[in-house]
């Protein structure tokens, strides 16, 4: 299948995000090779700052593949930038409605049609404290699953040094550098044909993150903890944790 031409309002776009993503950032990107040149395939990306989709399509772009967001639906009702959106072909993720899965469906259309779909599968910005992929949801393995298409890790890090999660002032000096870093396809051939159950969704997605992560390994030249950081458990310790100091507390007042 050929490529699918950029368009105008990618091209738009790319006009008005590289200029300054050139200024205030340097590039060491690696593994363009394993963009595939033709046909439907997914990428898993790590999300560490509010900057890095940036960073990412930019990479991407310049590997004449351009990425499909599942974005806010909030976001394509926003003026220009509601338009820009929608011609770029973004896909709206609608949270806790009815249409929540209507962003699943247009994810495998999309990449039936042949196009890459991009996903973070944290859903936000990484609470690692060291800044390491969180568990992953599965709607990256579902779309994997059901299409049977390439999967293709990307690990980024720099845009996080440029912007730390959570924070609303950029750190420009010195000046950053953007790392970009993709790797093999992930082997999921061992799920095909077999019901998309709960538990598989999950170990295939704890495959996907597997491999997010092993990119991430040889940028940063260090290991990941063996256990990838989960929000759900965190904030259960973090309930139990207070109310046993409240109940400690408590004891103590009477």
């Amino acid at each position: 299948m050929p490529r699918r031409r950029i368009g105008f309002w990618y091209r738009l776009a790319a006009v008005i995000a590289k200029p300054p993503l050139v200024v205030l950032i340097k590039r060491d990107w690696r593994g363009m090779e394993h963009i595939p040149a033709d046909g439907g395939f997914i990428t898993a990306v790590n999300h560490n700052s509010h900057i890095d989709p940036f960073a990412y399509a930019h990479f991407q772009y310049n590997t004449g593949r351009v990425p499909r967001f599942l974005a806010k639906s909030g976001l394509f009702n926003k003026g220009f930038i509601g338009a820009m959106m929608r011609g770029t072909g973004q896909i709206p993720v609608y949270r806790e409605t009815t249409d929540a899965l209507s962003a699943f469906r247009a994810a495998i259309d999309a990449v039936d049609r042949g196009e890459c779909v991009a996903f973070y599968p944290e859903g936000t910005i990484t609470r690692d404290p060291d800044q390491w992929p969180m568990i992953g949801k599965t709607g990256a393995a579902r779309v994997a699953l059901q299409t049977k298409c390439p999967v293709i890790p990307v690990a980024q890090w720099g845009a996080n040094e440029l912007l730390p999660p959570y924070a609303k002032k950029l750190h420009v000096l010195p000046r950053k550098t953007s790392y970009v870093l993709a790797g093999p396809p992930v082997d999921l051939s061992p799920f095909y044909g077999k019901d998309m159950t709960p538990d598989l969704l999950k170990e295939a997605t704890e495959v996907i993150m597997a491999a997010v992560t092993a990119q991430l390994e040889l940028i940063r030249g260090e290991k990941a903890p063996e256990t990838a950081y989960d929000p759900r458990r965190e904030r259960i310790e973090q309930r139990r944790r207070t109310q046993a100091q409240n109940g400690h507390e408590g004891e103590k007042s009477k």
